[in-house]
């Protein structure tokens, strides 16, 4: 019998899916990791993910579209930076959801996540 995935592996597997150029929430992650309830579990893995694996931490934002990072923050800025690389815009730390959040269809989470 197969064991499942740590929870962290579920959840760098689960933003690994997030494409180029959009975002998703931690809840929304957690969600889809099959880990509901748990956003700040994903903040948390994420700081812990290897960097071999390259997990793109930074496109994972708050519900509401905010960078999670203060304002001005070497992170906050490092993440904004990457994000506009991506043509991701942010205004004022955050990041209009209804125009860049992944909204992720049933055949491309079936493709994509596996647990």
């Amino acid at each position: 019998m197969a064991t499942k995935p740590h929870p962290h592996e579920r959840i760098w597997r689960t933003v690994l899916a997030v494409p180029e150029g959009y975002v998703a929430s931690y809840g929304q992650i957690a969600d889809l990791a099959g880990l509901p309830g748990r956003a700040r579990m994903v903040g948390k893995a994420l700081g812990f993910a290897p960097d071999d694996l390259q997990v793109p931490w930074y496109r994972i934002v708050r519900s509401d579209g905010r960078i999670a990072f203060p304002a001005g923050s070497e992170y906050a800025e490092r993440q904004k930076q990457q994000l506009l690389e991506e043509g991701v815009v942010v205004l004022k730390n955050r990041i209009k959801m209804n125009e860049f959040g992944w909204k992720p269809d049933l055949a491309e989470l079936l493709m994509k996540l596996e647990f």
